[in-house]
C-alpha cells in the first residue's frame, strides 16, 4: 500500500499537494476552534480559517520554491499566534510542512538560515501570546519539539533520496562499464582473429608463389627438383587450407554440432616443418638454440612462431638473399628469438622500417603480438646489410625480467 501511494504521488505530485493543503486547512480550522478552560480565547474562527488556507495555498508550491513558501506560512502562523490563538500541533500543521519541505528539498546550509529563525519567531511568539497560564519552559519546549520533528524528516528525506541516486548512478555507470568492457573484448577478438587470418594467408601465399616461381624456373633444367618442388607446394596449399579452417573455426559457436574440434595452436615445435617450407621454396634456414629450451605457455608459444612465421615470410616477399638464420636464447625468465637475412648492403631493404612504417600490417602485428604478452619487438636494417627482427617474450604472458631492466636486444 506505500508503496502504491509513493508511485502515485511520483506520478500526480500536484494532486498530492492540493489534497494535503485541503488537509491541512481542515486541521487548522479544527485546531482554531481548540482552547483551555479559563483562556481568553477569540470568538470567531474564520481568522485563523483564512490564514491557514493563505499559508496551505502556498504550501502547493512547497515542493518547487521551498523558501518562498516557509515564509508566507511563517507569517501567517505569526499572525495567527498574535490573535490570540492556542498554537496547538493542529495550527502548527502548514508551517510543519513547510519546514518539511525546505529539509527535503534545500540543502543543509539553506534549512539553517531559513529553518532555524522561523523555530525562533514561532517559538517566541508563541511565549509571548500564549493564552495559557502554563510555565514559560513549557510555552517553549512544546513548539521547539514540534517545530524541529518535521526539519529533522526532511533531512532524512533528502538524505535517503541522494543515497538513492547514488546507487542508481552507480549501477548506471557499471552498465555502461560493462557494454564498453564487452565493446573492447568484441574489437580486440575481431583484432586477434584478423592477425591470425593475416599471418595464415601471407606466410603461405608468400610460400606457394616462391614455390610456383622456383618451379617454373627449373621445369626444363631440373624436372625432377622441379616436381618435388610442386609435391612442396601442394603441402603448402594444403596446410594453409587446415591453417585458414582452424582460424574460421573460432567464429563458430561452441554449441554448434558441425564445429569440428579444436585443434593445439601451432608454436615453436614447427619450426622444424616451417624451415623446409622455406626450403622448398629457395630459402635456406639455419636454427641455433642457445640455453636449456623451456616450455613456454600456449599463448606465448604461438606468438613465437608467428613472429618466426611472419618474419620469413618478409624475407621471402622482399629480401634480395636466400639465406635467413633464426637464434633461440633461452633465459630463466624468458626467450629471445632473433630472425636475420644476410642480404647485401647494396641490396634494396624490405618493404619495412624500424619504426613500423611500411605499405604493409606484417611488423605492426609482430609488434602487436608481442605485446600482448608481455614482450617487445625490434626491427630494422643491419649496418652490415639485410634486416633483423629481434622480440623477447616472457616465459609466461606478463612476465618481468628479474632485474626489472627494459629489454635490450642483444
Amino acid at each position: 500500500m506505500i508503496t502504491n501511494l509513493e508511485r502515485y504521488a511520483d506520478r500526480h505530485p500536484r494532486a498530492v499537494d492540493v489534497a494535503t493543503g485541503l488537509a491541512l486547512v481542515a486541521c487548522a480550522a479544527l485546531g482554531a476552534a481548540l482552547s483551555t478552560p479559563g483562556t481568553d480565547a477569540p470568538d470567531e474562527q474564520w481568522p485563523a480559517v483564512v490564514l491557514a488556507a493563505v499559508s496551505c495555498l502556498a504550501l502547493v508550491n512547497g515542493r518547487t520554491h521551498p523558501r518562498a513558501a516557509l515564509i508566507v506560512v511563517a507569517a501567517g502562523t505569526v499572525a495567527t499566534s498574535v490573535l490570540n490563538y492556542l498554537l496547538t500541533p493542529l495550527l502548527l500543521a502548514p508551517v510543519m510542512m513547510a519546514l518539511y519541505w525546505l529539509a527535503a528539498m534545500t540543502d543543509n546550509r539553506t534549512t539553517r538560515v531559513y529553518g532555524l529563525p522561523t523555530v525562533a519567531a514561532l517559538v517566541l511568539t508563541s511565549a509571548l501570546n500564549d493564552p495559557t497560564d502554563i510555565s514559560v519552559t513549557l510555552r517553549v519546549l512544546g513548539p521547539v519539539l514540534w517545530l524541529l520533528l518535521p526539519l529533522a524528516a526532511g533531512s532524512s528525506t533528502r538524505a535517503r533520496r541522494a543515497y538513492t541516486e547514488a546507487v542508481q548512478a552507480r549501477a548506471e555507470h557499471a552498465e555502461r562499464t560493462r557494454e564498453e568492457e564487452a565493446r573492447l573484448r568484441v574489437t580486440e577478438e575481431r583484432v586477434r582473429i584478423a592477425r591470425e587470418l593475416h599471418d595464415v594467408v601471407a606466410h603461405h601465399l608468400a610460400l606457394a608463389n616462391a614455390q610456383a616461381g622456383t618451379a617454373a624456373h627449373l621445369a626444363l633444367a631440373s624436372p625432377q627438383q622441379s616436381k618435388k618442388i610442386l609435391t612442396d607446394l601442394t603441402g603448402t596449399t594444403s596446410s594453409a587450407l587446415r591453417e585458414l579452417k582452424a582460424t574460421v573455426g573460432l567464429l563458430r559457436q561452441t554449441g554448434d554440432p558441425d564445429s569440428d574440434p579444436l585443434k593445439p595452436s601451432p608454436g615453436l615445435d614447427r619450426l622444424p616443418e616451417l624451415i623446409s617450407a622455406c626450403a622448398s621454396a629457395g630459402l635456406d634456414v639455419t636454427l641455433t638454440t642457445e640455453g636449456e629450451p623451456l616450455p613456454l605457455s600456449p599463448g606465448v608459444d604461438l606468438t613465437a612462431f608467428r613472429i618466426v612465421q611472419e618474419a620469413l615470410t618478409n624475407i621471402t616477399k622482399h629480401a634480395a638473399t636466400e639465406a635467413a638464420h633464426i637464434r633461440l636464447a633461452y633465459s630463466d625468465a624468458r626467450v629471445i628469438i632473433t630472425v636475420t637475412n644476410d642480404a647485401p648492403a647494396t641490396a634494396p631493404a624490405p618493404a619495412l622500417t624500424a619504426s613500423g612504417g611500411g605499405r604493409g600490417f606484417g611488423l605492426m602485428g609482430m609488434r602487436e603480438r608481442a605485446h600482448s604478452v608481455g614482450g617487445e619487438l625490434r626491427a630494422g636494417p643491419r649496418p652490415d646489410g639485410g634486416f633483423e627482427v629481434t622480440t623477447a617474450l616472457p616465459l609466461h604472458p606478463q612476465a618481468r625480467d628479474g632485474r626489472g631492466q627494459p629489454f635490450t636486444p642483444v
